[in-house]
C-alpha cells in the first residue's frame, strides 16, 4: 500500500469514528421507558416480556424462536431430499457442493474424534451444528412477536435463553452417555458420569456467548448518541462470530468426549483378540 492510499484509508477510518463520537458526546440518553438494567434483566429471566403461544401457555420469546427454526430445519431437509438429492451428479453443482462440503466436515470431525461407533454421531454433530447455526443466525431476521401486554418484540435467538442452552447441553451429553454404554457398557456409562459437570459447561458457555452479544448490541443501541448505524455492525459482527464458533466449540467437545467414552478400553480389546486367534 502506497503512502498516499495508507494516508486515505486512516483519513476514512478517522471521519468514521467521529461520527459515532460527535453524536455520543453531543447527545443524551433518552430518560424515562424501560432502563438498560431492566432490558438486561428480562433479556435474561424473560420475567415481563412473555408471548401467547397459541392461547395454550405464556412462554418466553425464545421457545417461539425455537419451534421456528426447528420447523424451517424440518422443511428446508424436507425439501433437499425430495427436490435436490435425486439431481446430485458426479460432478456437483454449487449447491451439491456445499452440501457435501457441511456434511463432510461435520463427518470428519466425528471419525477423527471418534474411531469407534461414530456414523451416529456424525448425523448428531451435523443436526447440532445446523441447528446453533441456524438458531443464532435466526436472529438477524428480526422476526417480530406481540407480548401479552401488547407490545412488540424482536425474536432472539433460541439458545439466548439458558432453557434452551440447558436442553442442547444436556442432549449432547445424553448422546455422550449413549456412545459409553455402546462402546464399554456399563463401564463406559460409569466413566461418563465422573463428567458431570460437562452438561453445565455446555449449556452455559453457549448461554454466555450468545447473550453477551445481545446485552452487548443493547447498551450501544440504549445510548441514542450510538444508536444510529454502530448497532447492525455490533449486532451482525457478534452474531456471526458467536454461530461459528459455538458450533464449531459444542460439536468438536462432543464428538472428543463421545470418542473418549466410547474407545475400548485395553482389556476387552485383549480378551477380544484372543478368542479372535483361538476361532
Amino acid at each position: 500500500m502506497s503512502k498516499k492510499r495508507r494516508i486515505i484509508f486512516i483519513s476514512v477510518w478517522l471521519l468514521c469514528a467521529a461520527a459515532f463520537l460527535v453524536p455520543a458526546l453531543c447527545f443524551k440518553s433518552p430518560q424515562g421507558g424501560e432502563s438498560v438494567r431492566e432490558a438486561m434483566r428480562d433479556a435474561v429471566l424473560h420475567e415481563s416480556n412473555k408471548i401467547n403461544f397459541f392461547g395454550i401457555a405464556e412462554v418466553n420469546p425464545a421457545v417461539v424462536s425455537a419451534y421456528t427454526v426447528t420447523a424451517i430445519l424440518l422443511l428446508a431437509a424436507l425439501a433437499v431430499r425430495i427436490f435436490a438429492i435425486p439431481k446430485f451428479k458426479n460432478i456437483p453443482g454449487r449447491f451439491q457442493l456445499l452440501l457435501e462440503q457441511a456434511v463432510g466436515f461435520f463427518d470428519n470431525l466425528a471419525k477423527s474424534n471418534s474411531p469407534h461407533k461414530n456414523r451416529f454421531l456424525g448425523a448428531y454433530v451435523f443436526t447440532a451444528g445446523s441447528y446453533i447455526c441456524l438458531g443464532t443466525f435466526f436472529e438477524l431476521l428480526g422476526l417480530q412477536g406481540v407480548t401479552t401486554a401488547g407490545a412488540s418484540i424482536s425474536l432472539p435467538a433460541p439458545l439466548a435463553d439458558i432453557n434452551g442452552a440447558i436442553a442442547m447441553g444436556v442432549t449432547s451429553y445424553l448422546i455422550i452417555l449413549s456412545g459409553g454404554l455402546l462402546g464399554n457398557g456399563i463401564k463406559g456409562v460409569f466413566s461418563s458420569l465422573k463428567e458431570f459437570s460437562l452438561p453445565i459447561s455446555m449449556s452455559f458457555r453457549l448461554f454466555g456467548a450468545l447473550l453477551s452479544g445481545l446485552l452487548v448490541t443493547e447498551l450501544v443501541y440504549y445510548n441514542i448518541g450510538l444508536s444510529f448505524v454502530l448497532p447492525v455492525f455490533v449486532g451482525v459482527m457478534f452474531t456471526a462470530l458467536h454461530a461459528l464458533i459455538q458450533t464449531y466449540v459444542l460439536t468438536m467437545l462432543t464428538a472428543v468426549f463421545y470418542g473418549e467414552v466410547s474407545e475400548k478400553t485395553p482389556k476387552r480389546q485383549r480378551i477380544k483378540k484372543i478368542r479372535g486367534n483361538k476361532s
